[in-house]
């Protein structure tokens, strides 16, 4: 594990006492130029979804993290209600008091946004920090939030030889920002709760995305509904497990403080009514009840598509263990030929070379039922055998 100043490795770089560079955690060398103008060599604004526009929307999508065949019935029937209201202002209070309740909070600790991507924007620019850290790999958003407010951003690099785990230690002591997810995008980890407490100091913010938390079984390792953690910033997204994806609905939970910060910071009626519709919603007994039934599905259909991804060790195949997001890692040789000739195969999977600490020999599979996995692997032994043609 290591550290890296504003993606720059090398000479003219910056690291951190103890910083070493191994397999999968490579630093950007800082010479090539990501999207939107943000120097690096990783592309940090190429999504999973990019996988699946276009010549690729015919594919089938092991590519992005939305659950498959989403949202609901009984869910797009109340947001389909929501549309008779939309004459007036969005009115969050409902929604709000909902969330709050579904974490045992006061809704002062809970705010409404467009999206987990949003509450990333509005921390990097209502925030005041001097030296934020963003852990990598992870969903690259927060740093390319934080860079387009003008800060610059130390990462702390996760090896694949460590299992992409955190080490509290390796994080610099003076990082007044610490952003980190839990379970990991793009890793599949699921770090300790107390792992990451450790985080947590004086005068630091800690911001843990739990996008991917509502997809683990009893949302185990959830620092959600925490109070005693200083500085705790919990983000969830209720995009991937309700497929909600085109709504953008989130949500944030801090301190009160923290909280009418972030709320100052975002414009009049930030959320739309349907989607406060669906906030509410997924909130109820019923929601949580499917919604942990539908995480307990995607950890058996993990289990079935590990198991068949570990048939092609020979083949240089080496998966991310243990894995307990709706996704895997995996990493081979020639990934981007694999990649390529699996789409002519009719499947979309989401490269790895965008999130800084990986490069091209990665690749992300979302988890899928058992028989379009069995249809996968077939494709795959496919992709791998005609891998040097």
């Amino acid at each position: 594990m290591h550290t890296d100043r504003d993606g720059r490795d090398g000479p003219g770089g910056h690291h951190r006492p103890g910083g070493g560079q191994g397999v999968g955690a490579q630093a950007a060398d800082g010479q090539g130029s990501g999207s939107g103008g943000l120097g690096d060599a990783h592309d940090l604004r190429h999504h999973g979804d990019a996988e699946v526009r276009d010549d690729g929307s015919a594919l089938v999508d092991l590519a992005v993290n939305v659950r498959a065949d989403t949202p609901p019935a009984w869910l797009r029937e109340r947001i389909a209600e929501s549309l008779a209201g939309l004459a007036a202002y969005p009115d969050g209070r409902a929604a709000r008091a909902a969330v709050a309740a579904r974490h045992g909070l006061p809704v002062e600790r809970v705010l409404l946004t467009a999206g987990a991507a949003e509450a990333f924007v509005l921390l990097a620019r209502s925030l005041k920090v001097r030296q934020p850290v963003v852990v990598h790999p992870q969903f690259t958003e927060p740093e390319a939030a934080l860079r387009d407010a003008g800060h610059t951003v130390d990462r702390v690099l996760l090896r694949a030889e460590d299992g992409f785990r955190l080490d509290p230690s390796a994080v610099p002591e003076d990082a007044d920002l610490v952003v980190i997810g839990n379970p990991t995008n793009p890793t599949s980890v699921l770090h300790p709760t107390a792992l990451i407490a450790e985080l947590a100091r004086p005068g630091r913010t800690l911001v843990v995305d739990e996008a991917f938390m509502d997809a683990v079984p009893d949302e185990r390792e959830t620092l959600a509904g925490r109070t005693d953690v200083p500085g705790l910033v919990v983000l969830r997204s209720l995009t991937k497990t309700w497929g909600l994806a085109g709504l953008r609905i989130g949500y944030v939970l801090a301190s009160p403080e923290t909280i009418a910060e972030l709320e100052r910071a975002q414009p009049l009626w930030p959320v739309s009514t349907p989607a406060l519709a669906a906030a509410e919603a997924c909130m109820t007994p019923r929601a949580l009840a499917e919604q942990d039934h539908a995480a307990r599905r995607v950890a058996i259909d993990r289990v079935h598509l590990v198991a068949g991804l570990r048939e092609f060790a020979s083949d240089g195949v080496r998966v991310a263990e243990p894995a307990e997001g709706p996704f895997v890692l995996i990493g081979l040789p020639g990934a981007a030929a694999v990649r390529a000739r699996l789409r002519r195969l009719g499947f979309a999977v989401r490269r790895g070379d965008t999130f800084p600490g990986l490069d091209d020999t990665w690749l992300r599979l979302a988890v899928r039922d058992r028989a379009t996995v069995n249809r996968f692997l077939q494709a795959l032994d496919q992709a791998v055998s005609l891998r040097g043609c």
